[in-house]
Order: structure tokens, then C-alpha cells, then sequence
């Protein structure tokens, strides 16, 4: 037996499911916002009662999708998305590939290492190992930055084909259109392809060299960049070419794993 709105429309493209939409509506402003906000404040950008929201609000909350700030009202997103997105077929197969390599990495150079990939024209680190050295930079898994304000995010630009750059990059703002475009961007990319790999100071933390190298996927482009942040420390010098050729190492053949 068909369904009513089936065979009214013969399409099942127009289902409606109000409750889901609303619940996708405060998920999506969260996302773009970057920040947590108050239930009234997600009814008012949404252009909604409080009372509505505040029924999808609990239930989201009550699932583990929302976080509470402490001590305040406002609520932002949980890990729970970025969990769930981490177990997809192609993210549980790069994790499982690439961080045993980078562990070993870590133990043989004692140096901190972060899987980053690009989602929504933003850097997001997927797993990070933690060395041994008494003094390094560690990020939570999750974190992320605008991938054209980020060393591993210009990385990964780097090593795609122009139409799977702009695919990468649609959601960006239109600030970053325009720069991802601009002569200065196309000649850093450029370089950095040519180099095969990344080293410059960190644009997120001072008396940091990110020192970054690219997983090419069988398609032969980056699927992700591994990013191993160097701690500038006075009287301790860092061998940062051995660094780099170790890390090149460790993706190459996370690569060839990725090809098999």
C-alpha cells in the first residue's frame, strides 16, 4: 500500500517531518555560529517560540547532541556529532590506518602529532598522540580552525584538484572565497605543493613551527594532513629536517595503506 503523500506528489523528496527539520535547524545554527547561545537566542535566530525550541532543545540535550556552558544558560554542541561523524566507513578506515603510524612517530621522536581533515571549510583534528617530551602542544580531538587560517588546512588545499578545492572549501565565507582565490593564496598553495610538505610558524599559538605532511588517498589527493606542532624552547635546539623526513615517512605509507 502506498504511502498518501507518494502518490499525491510521486515524490518522496516533499516528506515533511517538522520535529526532525527543528531539531536539524538548531544543530546547523550551532555549527555556524562557533559559540554556545541561550534558548531564547537560537528561537530568536531561528525565528521561533521559545517554548517549541525549548522541547527540541531538552530532547537534543537529553541524546548527548548539546552541551550546557558551565554556569550559564547557554547551550553549544557536544562531541557527539564529531563522534558519530569519526565512525563513518571512511573515517573509522583512516584512523585505523594512520594513528598507529603516528604513535609510532610519537614514540620514536617524542613529538606530538595531529590527524587533521578538512570538513566544512574548517580544520577539524580527528586524533592526536601525546610523545614523551616534558613540554609540548596537545589539542583535544575536535578542534578546528578556518582551514585558510590553518598551516594543515592550506596543507590539504594544497594537494586537490581545483574542483575538489572549491567543493572543499563552498561552505566557507565569502571573505575566504575571495582569498582563496587572490594571487598570495594560489602562490602559498603552489609552494607548498611543490615542497610536498609544510613548515612555517603556527598561526594559532607563538613559538610554535608546524611542521606538516600530506596522506595522499588513492585519488591522489590529501584525504588528511598530519601536523606535528614544534615547541621553540630556549636552550633546546630541534632537529627539525629529521622531524620532517620521519613524518614524510609515516605518510607515505599511510598512503599506501589508504591505496590498498
Amino acid at each position: 500500500m502506498s504511502d498518501p503523500a507518494d502518490s499525491e506528489t510521486g515524490d518522496k523528496s516533499t516528506y515533511a517531518a517538522p520535529a526532525l527539520e527543528k531539531g536539524l535547524d538548531i544543530l546547523e545554527l550551532l555549527a555556524e555560529v562557533g559559540e554556545p547561545l541561550s534558548t531564547r537566542e537560537i528561537a530568536e535566530r531561528l525565528a521561533r517560540s521559545k517554548s517549541e525550541i525549548f522541547r527540541m532543545v531538552f530532547v537534543l540535550q537529553q541524546r548527548g547532541y548539546l552541551a550546557r556552558e558551565a554556569g550559564t544558560d547557554r547551550l553549544g554542541l557536544s562531541r557527539r556529532l564529531f563522534d558519530l561523524g569519526i565512525r563513518t566507513p571512511g573515517g573509522r578506515q583512516l584512523t585505523s590506518i594512520v594513528l598507529p603510524l603516528m604513535e609510532r612517530f610519537s614514540e620514536e621522536s617524542g613529538q606530538v602529532a595531529h590527524l587533521v581533515v578538512l570538513s566544512r571549510a574548517q580544520t577539524v583534528v580527528l586524533a592526536t598522540t601525546s610523545g614523551h617530551l616534558d613540554a609540548s602542544v596537545i589539542v583535544r580531538p575536535g578542534y578546528g580552525r578556518p582551514a585558510l587560517d590553518a598551516n594543515s588546512g592550506l596543507l590539504i588545499l594544497a594537494f586537490q584538484s581545483e574542483s575538489r578545492r572549491h567543493l572543499l572549501m563552498k561552505e566557507a565565507s565569502p571573505a575566504d572565497h575571495e582569498r582563496l582565490e587572490s594571487d598570495e593564496t594560489r602562490r602559498i598553495l603552489a609552494d607548498i605543493r611543490t615542497n610536498g610538505h609544510r613548515v612555517a610558524p603556527s598561526r594559532d599559538i607563538m613559538a610554535v613551527t608546524d611542521i606538516a605532511c600530506p596522506v595522499i588517498g588513492p585519488g591522489g589527493h590529501a584525504e588528511a594532513a598530519i601536523l606535528v606542532p614544534c615547541l621553540q624552547r630556549h636552550g633546546i635546539a630541534t632537529d627539525e629536517e629529521a622531524i620532517l623526513l620521519a613524518l614524510k615517512a609515516s605518510c607515505r605509507e599511510a598512503g599506501s595503506q589508504l591505496s590498498l
